[in-house]
Parts: structure tokens; C-alpha cells; sequence
């Protein structure tokens, strides 16, 4: 998820399979737990937002790595020199390097898009391309 520095979400894509295009999230006919599940996510992911405005003033670092912990889900952070926020919720083991290697792709990404005179920082990231390198990045660091 990549959240603008005015708690804005700009980008949100799901790498745990079943479709899902850009900006939208599984569920539907995969039934009530799935989309329980989705929910719980996003709360989770909303609710570490404060773990991580708390967590810039501790470091210098742009990757914050683990910022929250909700049973056997983790986030990940990582903030631009703007403000930005990247969250990486995850309930696998994940090597932490593979973390940040990750984030350092997306953010090259990122400032692909942010520096096109066309997008605000207030729209969503919509771009199929971006959202189809994002999940190439995933695939390639999270196997």
C-alpha cells in the first residue's frame, strides 16, 4: 500500500494471488472469509500508520522495517523524503534484506509515476504498468 503524506492512499494491490487488478481487492465470490480477511488487512494497515509517523522521528533511515505486529501479520515501512508512506503487510517469513531491496524497486517506481505533470498527489495510482512491475518486484524478492 503507498500512502501520500496527507493520508491519502494512492496505491493498493494484494501479491497473494486470485486477480485483483489495480486499485481493487480480492473477494467477491471467493466468499465471506476472504473478504473478512481483506477487511482485517486494511485495518491493520490503517492502524500502523500511527506506529510509522511515530517511528520517523526515531531514525534517519527512509526503510522503517518492522513498524507494527497484529498475530501473525507484520508491516513493513518505508517513507519517502516527502512524506510518503510504503506498507508491506505480509504473514510469511521474509528475509528482512528482501524487504528492503523491495521497497528501494517500488519507490523507483514510484517516482516514476510522481514526477509525470499529469498525476497529483491527491489521485490514485492507476497505471496498469506500475501496477504490473510492482507485482513483477514481488515475485522477484518474495518467491
Amino acid at each position: 500500500m503507498i500512502v501520500s503524506k496527507d493520508d491519502i492512499p494512492q496505491y493498493e494491490c494484494d501479491f497473494s494471488g486470485g486477480g485483483g487488478g489495480v486499485g481493487t481487492r480480492n473477494g467477491g465470490s471467493s466468499g465471506a472469509k476472504k473478504d473478512d480477511a481483506a477487511h482485517l488487512h486494511q485495518f491493520v494497515m490503517h492502524a500502523s500508520l500511527d506506529f510509522v509517523d511515530a517511528r520517523v522521528w526515531e531514525t534517519t533511515n527512509m526503510h522503517l522495517r518492522l513498524v507494527d505486529k497484529f498475530n501473525d501479520l507484520s508491516v513493513y515501512a518505508f517513507v519517502t523524503a516527502g512524506g510518503t508512506r510504503f506498507l508491506l503487510l505480509h504473514d510469511q517469513r521474509i528475509e528482512e534484506s528482501n524487504i528492503g531491496v523491495f521497497f528501494h524497486d517500488v519507490h523507483e517506481l514510484w517516482l516514476r509515476v510522481s514526477m509525470n505533470p499529469f498525476h497529483t498527489k491527491r489521485t490514485p495510482i492507476l497505471d496498469k504498468t506500475f501496477d504490473l512491475r510492482v507485482r513483477e518486484c514481488a515475485k522477484s524478492h518474495f518467491p
